[in-house]
């Protein structure tokens, strides 16, 4: 679109700086947001504003609008997003809960995430797009994130999950001219939709107990009422910890940790033995049959490989209730695999900055790897019988009948 000379002057008048630019572009870029909203909302109720009704009686209307406020290399811009009556309109624009525009800034949070350091994103920016972004946009741009990982934090949960998985990874931290090992405390909940979603990501000086205690007050803080079954691995008082806060929750240890824990004691020409003897207890169609396993186990192994037994039996009351489930429900729950997929993604994204120079800074990338997995992430698959399952189990009172 080529404007008109004089308006193009009428606008600039003002200009005597890059910063008196940068200002009017806003203001532009505020007019087009918003007017491009109006649209949307035009198309979505199928009338132009205070345009006159025809026909049969609007059964939606306008209700007034909500101030946002969007970050860009360019400063910040307010828009108003408008809203219906029935609260049906999704905004394509600016999506709900966006808070930023700019391909640029997408691209620097994706590079950032990978575990890129600000000065390399500059480098990789003008090598790619030959385009040069200052060291200190792209810090600006990245510490934008803290505020979306704030909010993130400490928003409202659903007040029923029925699985969580609580793992822990170690990131390597820059503390006092030291570097020094930091635990990452990970909640990954499904809801009674079926859908995954990470809870919160903690980190402290070590993984323990005591600070996932802490954790799980902060969940409950936040709306969390019921959990079903949550998944761990084999910490010490872990289970504990968990039921002191929420008494019904079942607790259940990692099938796949055990038998790793295990493993570590067996020589390498007798692996495949053992492992065929450690299967047939954790696919055994009853706890009835489980115990008469891990007995023939004992009996077969113990004297050879006894701490390999001792680890089934402490875990042992961790490991019941996997027994009284139905394949629905235990495809879902025999392992941490689900939280060790996110793991593993968060790791992926973080092994290229082995070493982070702050805690925000590790927040930040774990963070943006959270947000880059959970965007691939679809609904459990036969979510809908484990559902009725639960409710058959714990009943109707805890579990809602789904439509």
């Amino acid at each position: 679109m080529k404007l008109d000379p004089s308006m193009l002057d009428q606008l600039t008048a003002d200009c005597k700086t890059p910063q008196d630019v940068a200002a009017l572009y806003s203001q532009l870029l505020q007019r087009v947001i918003d007017r491009g909203l109006d649209a949307e909302m035009d198309a979505h109720l199928g009338y132009a504003r205070n345009a006159k009704a025809e026909g049969t009686p609007r059964t939606n209307r306008r209700n007034g609008g909500t101030s946002k406020t969007l970050k860009g290399t360019f400063g910040e811009v307010s828009v108003i997003t408008p809203r219906d009556r029935q609260a049906s309109f999704e905004p394509q624009l600016v999506k709900k809960r966006q808070t930023r525009l700019g391909d640029f800034e997408d691209k620097i949070l994706a590079l950032y995430a990978r575990g890129l350091s600000t000065r390399d994103i500059e480098s990789a920016l003008k090598d790619l797009y030959g385009v040069e972004v200052s060291h200190d946009v792209i810090a600006r741009v990245t510490d934008a994130v803290l505020d979306e990982v704030r909010a993130w934090q400490e928003r409202p949960l659903e007040a029923v999950y029925p699985i969580v998985w609580l793992d822990g990874l170690v990131v390597k931290v820059r503390h006092s001219k030291q570097v020094v090992n930091k635990a990452a405390h990970v909640v990954l909940g499904v809801n009674l939709r079926g859908e995954k979603e990470v809870l919160g990501i903690w980190l402290s000086e070590s993984e323990g107990a005591k600070f996932w205690a802490g954790v799980l007050s902060e969940l409950k803080q936040r709306g969390v009422r019921d959990i079903y079954i949550a998944c761990m691995d084999g910490l010490k008082g872990l289970p504990e910890a968990v039921t002191a806060h929420y008494p019904q929750t079942l607790t259940q240890q990692c099938i796949v940790h055990l038998v790793r824990a295990s493993m570590r004691y067996v020589a390498a020409k007798e692996m495949k033995a053992v492992a065929a003897a450690l299967k047939r207890i954790y696919t055994s169609v009853s706890i009835e049959d489980a115990e008469r396993e891990l007995d023939a186990f004992e009996q077969t192994w113990g004297g050879k490989y006894r701490a390999a037994v001792r680890v089934w039996r402490n875990a042992w009351p961790n490991v019941v209730p996997f027994f009284q489930f139905p394949p629905e429900i235990r495809r879902i729950t025999y392992t941490t695999n689900a939280i060790e997929s996110l793991n593993a993604t968060m790791r992926k994204y973080t092994r290229n900055r082995r070493i982070f120079p702050n805690d925000e800074s590790a927040i930040k990338s774990l963070y943006l790897a959270i947000r880059e997995a959970g965007a691939r992430w679809r609904s459990i698959h036969n979510w809908r019988p484990a559902l009725q399952v639960f409710q058959i189990l714990f009943g109707e009172d805890r579990v809602p009948v789904s439509d």
